[in-house]
């Protein structure tokens, strides 16, 4: 038996969120969706497979490239 994956989202450059690992995906009235150890979240508002990324990105023109916060030098 494998270890499950520890869950992490990484923010996509000019894309969607990438969630990996063992997560629960529930909408605002409490319902689940169904969802695998790896799928992707729009970001752009422009899916129609919303809340999951289809690609409209690329066609929309999307450009976000998100980043952290670094910590000052102290």
């Amino acid at each position: 038996m494998t270890a499950p994956i520890t869950p992490i989202i990484r923010v996509l450059d000019k894309g969607p969120l990438h969630i990996r690992g063992a997560v629960e995906l529930i909408d605002a009235a409490g319902n689940r969706f169904e969802t695998g150890e790896q799928f992707t979240l729009c970001r752009c508002g422009m899916s129609g497979q919303a809340p999951f990324c289809d690609g409209s990105h690329r066609m929309g023109g999307f450009s976000n490239c998100a980043r952290a916060a670094q910590p000052a030098n102290a």
